[in-house]
């Protein structure tokens, strides 16, 4: 899939936009709690996407980008919307229905390992190496820690919605690694962020009407619609466009360590605007999430 067998690394500007990519994610735990205290979970999900593709739209045809005319682009992103959206999406809500939201965080933290595991094998510019391993290996500790064993406290959990968690996981690794075609195909990452969520929203849908019945709910709040444009907006279309950018010159596996840094942004934006409260096993996660940022980077290391 990738003939370069140059290794991508993470320059300084890379970073900083990997961590603002954290704390747009996070912030979407702050939308979504706005959001679930009037509407359910696929209908949430299905407005998010199609908002986010509205959105992206408009900027695609105000900056005017040229719209890919080739079955096989359109084909490749309808893939993406499945990987990337649909799949995690669905699988995570299912989830969620027999687990709670802390252990099905947990578990979806595993996508650097599956993603490493995926690019790894399919990337020649993303090969296996011990530091990336180790690197994983402490920050999934770290956001073991953080998460705290109570998430599996006073839990029925089957091992169903367990695999479905780790399922989710696993498409969002084969995503990260199927998205950096994108590139080679000359489709500007504006596009694929667009291309994305649209099919994303095509395929919600139906799935939202099934279980959710929409049409029969009371009208949300306008607090409700403003979390939803929020969502949408920033943690959506900000966040794919930044997502795609960063997949293109850092690769897979170093987008991956993304994953760690949106627990930690949640838990700030949770402390400064829900009240919430920094324990000591959070602090030693985040140090350790950060140890692990910085062996996979490799650069003090090699200093």
């Amino acid at each position: 899939m990738q003939n370069s067998a140059v290794p991508l690394q993470m320059s300084a500007s890379n970073w900083g936009t990997l961590m603002f990519l954290a704390f747009i994610w996070g912030g979407s735990f702050f939308f979504n709690g706005i959001a679930v205290q009037e509407l359910p979970t696929l209908t949430i999900v299905a407005l998010r996407v199609t908002l986010a593709a509205v959105f992206l739209w408009i900027y695609v045809i105000a900056i005017g980008l040229r719209i890919p005319t080739s079955l096989g682009v359109w084909a490749a992103l309808a893939l993406m919307g499945v990987i990337n959206n649909a799949i995690p999406f669905t699988f995570i809500v299912y989830a969620q229905t027999s687990i709670s939201s802390g252990l099905a965080s947990i578990l979806n933290a595993t996508t650097p390992l599956f993603t490493i595991l995926v690019a790894g094998t399919l990337l020649s510019d993303e090969r296996f190496s011990l530091r990336k391993i180790i690197g994983v290996v402490i920050g999934f500790g770290g956001v073991f820690v953080m998460m705290g064993t109570s998430a599996f406290h006073g839990q029925s959990d089957t091992i169903i919605a367990q695999c479905a968690s780790l399922v989710a996981a696993v498409s969002y690794g084969f995503a990260a690694t199927f998205g950096r075609r994108f590139a080679r195909m000359g489709v500007h990452p504006i596009l694929v962020a667009t291309g994305q969520v649209t099919w994303s929203s095509l395929i919600l849908w139906p799935i939202a009407f099934w279980i959710d019945a929409p049409l029969s709910l009371p009208m949300p709040s306008m607090s409700v619609w403003w979390a939803l444009i929020g969502l949408a907006l920033v943690s959506t279309s900000l966040a794919y466009v930044l997502y795609f950018k960063l997949l293109q010159s850092s690769g897979a596996t170093n987008l991956s360590m993304v994953t760690f840094l949106v627990p930690v942004s949640a838990i700030i934006l949770g402390i400064l605007f829900l009240g919430e409260h920094l324990t000591v096993p959070q602090l030693i996660g985040m140090g350790l999430i950060g140890l692990g940022l910085l062996v996979i980077d490799g650069r003090i290391i090699r200093r």
